[in-house]
């Protein structure tokens, strides 16, 4: 059994990993709260931009290379909300969400071409230059960056969709579509609005992953599924609770690595680590599911 000692360093790299799965999450609940559209791409979008940003190094300064990664984040997901959208606003989340997979299909198939796989591709943030020992540990920015810039979103975020005209409408179109339009909200303002920002979410969590987890394509693509996880832990209506649950599962997905000595039957415990989003989001669902006892009056 590892040691405090030896789950130190998979704790910090845990903790960044998990805001990252929390800002993802709370990405996608904006976007599903305003639009009704859980976007299964996100993965696919945050590996493309962490990969444009890759390709844009050495020919421009490194800021630009980033910002224009998260840039093509928002336009991307703008582009498809203001085209595909609107046709299917009346279909169910099930149907929105299915038509997502199309996009995430054609952005995999554009990577693969234009990336291929047989390259290894890395960068370095330059937040990685900079760290300091905690607890003798080594600790970088990007590390920090990705643990503190999560709970800075999601507090804007919340203040947002709480005070301004653009976040109470975006609230009034989670509620009742149909209903916020025949008040004279620009719905499909507002719905633009809630896909750019979603995007560029998307585009700052796949900048911040290509230097915590590589730019492998597979791997950034899928990345998707703890953010989900993170988003079905909060209902997809909590953002608070989205970034609590997004913490959870990266800290548990990289402390289960320090387990690799330990085995299940014939399988090492640090093999279920892949499983840990899909169970720590089946465990929060049952319990926020439980039957509550019926108050007689």
């Amino acid at each position: 059994m590892p040691s405090l000692e030896d789950l130190k360093p998979f704790l910090v790299l845990g903790l960044a990993l998990g805001g990252v799965f929390a800002m993802s999450g709370v990405g996608l609940v904006v976007l599903y709260r305003a639009t009704g559209v859980l976007n299964l791409a996100y993965g696919a979008i945050g590996a493309m931009c962490a990969l444009i940003s890759w390709s844009l190094l050495g020919g421009v300064n490194q800021w630009i290379a980033y910002a224009v990664g998260v840039a093509f984040g928002g336009a991307i997901t703008l582009v498809y909300g203001v085209l595909l959208g609107p046709p299917f606003a009346a279909r169910d989340p099930l149907v929105k969400a299915t038509a997502t997979i199309g996009l995430l299909l054609i952005l995999l198939g554009v990577l693969l071409w234009v990336w291929p796989p047989s390259t290894t591709r890395s960068y370095i943030l330059p937040t990685r230059l900079w760290s300091y020992e905690v607890g003798g540990e080594r600790i970088n920015w990007t590390q920090i960056v990705g643990v503190l810039f999560p709970i800075v979103v999601t507090a804007g975020t919340a203040v947002f969709l709480r005070v301004s005209k653009v976040g109470t409408a975006m609230r009034a179109l989670a509620n009742d579509r149909e209903v916020t339009a025949m008040l004279g909200v620009p719905v499909r303002r507002v719905e633009a609005a809630a896909w750019l920002g979603s995007g560029l979410v998307c585009g700052m969590t796949g900048v911040l992953l290509g230097d915590l987890v590589g730019l492998d394509i597979v791997t950034l693509t899928f990345l998707v599924i703890p953010a989900l996880a993170a988003a079905l832990i909060g209902q997809l209506r909590s953002l608070w609770v989205t970034l609590a649950g997004g913490f959870v599962i990266g800290i548990v997905q990289s402390c289960l690595t320090a387990f690799s000595g330990v085995e299940i039957g014939d399988t090492s415990l640090a093999e279920y680590r892949t499983m840990a989003p899909f169970v720590l989001a089946i465990i929060a669902l049952l319990w926020f599911a439980r039957k509550r006892p019926e108050v007689k009056t």
